[in-house]
């Protein structure tokens, strides 16, 4: 896990804790409290899904360069050994 999704992780967490305690201490009726809970971490949730959305991106982006830097390898091999017979 690189730093910036260990920040990312970091955040989310500060932001739902954070959120829970405000809300839990907030001097509104219960019913209010729970409505206003739910729609945090709606956002929360939303807001992990991007998340992975851009992680399952870059790690498809990473599948991809190795892929190709495999078949340049190859490649070059192939063109190596086909010089030498």
């Amino acid at each position: 896990m690189n730093n910036t999704s260990k920040s990312a992780a970091l955040l989310l967490a500060g932001l739902a804790a954070g959120v829970t305690l405000g809300i839990l201490f907030a001097p509104k009726k219960g019913k209010e409290n729970r409505e206003k809970l739910a729609k945090s971490l709606i956002g929360l949730r939303d807001a992990a899904a991007d998340q992975m959305d851009n992680l399952m991106t870059i790690a498809d982006n990473v599948i991809i360069t190795m892929r190709n830097r495999n078949d340049m390898y190859a490649n070059q091999h192939d063109d190596i050994e086909n010089a030498i017979i």
